[in-house]
């Protein structure tokens, strides 16, 4: 009776330590939803990088380029180049979808460290990178996996579930777990 005692005493410790914050937070209430303030205006922050990137990229292409042109050039070999070595055989289609994640969280991540937080006064807290926030990287994490599976079932249909009993059936438990677990680990 006592180490059942002890342990919904240990479990109710655990929950009140899962409410614990770090810092102060900002927060916008719309509707009956909350939403964090910080992570939506330095997403909405880097969206802005990165679609004015694109336009300055587009907006004269040169015979010989510019400067900025070879760069913007570069970023897309490079993206062109990672989808090739991870997707191989018809990997065109997926590079705008690769390149579009890739951009976002690696202007995300540098975002944290190169704006100034106090561009920007908030009455709690400071800004930060939007991928600092597990909602944020849960979000992407559920992206990739959608793709996942909708890359599949495209490209086999039906028969892409197949590969769950492979080699043998006794692994469909394993295999499942696997597929499913990804989402938890591409989140962290």
């Amino acid at each position: 009776m006592n180490v059942l005692l002890c342990s919904i005493n240990t479990l109710k410790e655990l929950y009140d330590l899962s409410g614990v914050e770090v810092g102060q937070h900002f927060y916008w209430q719309i509707g009956s939803f909350q939403v964090h303030g910080q992570v939506l205006i330095t997403s909405w922050v880097v969206i802005a990088i990165l679609l004015g990137s694109a336009i300055i990229a587009v907006r004269n292409p040169q015979t010989i380029p510019s400067d900025s042109q070879n760069f913007f050039d570069y970023v897309l070999e490079f993206i062109r180049d990672v989808s090739k070595t991870q997707i191989a055989e018809e990997y065109g289609p997926a590079v705008p979808f690769i390149g579009t994640m890739f951009l976002f969280i690696f202007v995300s991540n540098w975002s944290g460290a190169l704006l100034p937080s106090k561009i920007i006064q908030l009455p709690h807290g400071e800004l930060a990178a939007p991928t600092n926030d597990i909602n944020t990287t849960v979000a992407l994490a559920l992206l990739m996996s959608v793709a996942y599976f909708y890359a599949g079932l495209s490209k086999k249909g039906l028969g892409y579930f197949g590969k769950y009993i492979q080699p043998t059936p006794i692994l469909l438990p394993i295999n499942i777990l696997e597929d499913f677990t990804k989402l938890l680990l591409l989140s962290f």
